[in-house]
């Protein structure tokens, strides 16, 4: 499965902070019809994720009834995230 979309970086301050892009509703619904299949527990979703040029691994979280991208500092820093 491919998708593509576009959000704001939001940045969660919290006991582990971290940066993330919330899935638009459209796209999280696509998702959690492949989830069970794809996904390796608790609602986590492997992927591998593309802004621009840069490619990564991470994984999809289930967040109040959607799912959020989680952006790794490493992919962050050089694109100016």
């Amino acid at each position: 499965m491919e998708l593509a979309f576009a959000g704001p970086v939001v940045e969660w301050r919290g006991p582990a902070p971290y940066c993330f892009v919330a899935v638009p509703d459209a796209e999280c619904s696509d998702i959690r019809d492949v989830a069970t299949a794809a996904g390796y527990g608790w609602g986590v979703i492997p992927v591998e994720a593309t802004i621009g040029a840069t490619a990564f691994s991470t994984s999809l979280f289930p967040a109040d009834g959607g799912c959020l991208l989680p952006l790794k500092t490493a992919v962050r820093r050089p694109l100016e995230l």
